[in-house]
């Protein structure tokens, strides 16, 4: 949970005013001293943290998918020039799944890669 800016104000306030050390005002408001320096270079406190870049274009994969059903993952990683621990992230986020043989075991033929598809 976070302070409110209120409270991080007065907290700020009051150690100037009395000239207090980040270790007084850590004891006196229960306060961690790392958490008083912080506030004192930036009180506002951040909304969101920013989401890192993907690597791989999930789009892309899935028109890869599409267009190469039965390409290994190395194969893809080659083509997206990342590692196939990568590819397999993004498969594993797209819910693409691969059958291990085409043959079920009710004897019908299935599709090797099942891509599901948003509407």
């Amino acid at each position: 949970m976070s302070y409110s800016l209120d409270f991080r104000r007065h907290v700020l306030f009051f150690r100037e005013k009395k000239k207090l050390t980040y270790v007084e005002t850590s004891q006196r408001f229960n306060v961690g001293i790392a958490t008083l320096v912080r506030w004192s270079k930036e009180i506002i406190p951040k909304a969101t943290r920013e989401n890192r870049p993907r690597k791989i274009d999930l789009d892309a994969l899935s028109a890869d998918v599409r267009d190469f059903p039965d390409a290994y993952q190395y194969e893809r990683a080659a083509r997206f020039g990342v590692c196939p621990k990568a590819i397999w992230q993004a498969l594993r986020k797209l819910g693409v799944t691969y059958k291990k043989s085409t043959a079920s075991s009710t004897g019908e033929r299935r599709q090797t890669t099942i891509l599901p598809f948003k509407d």
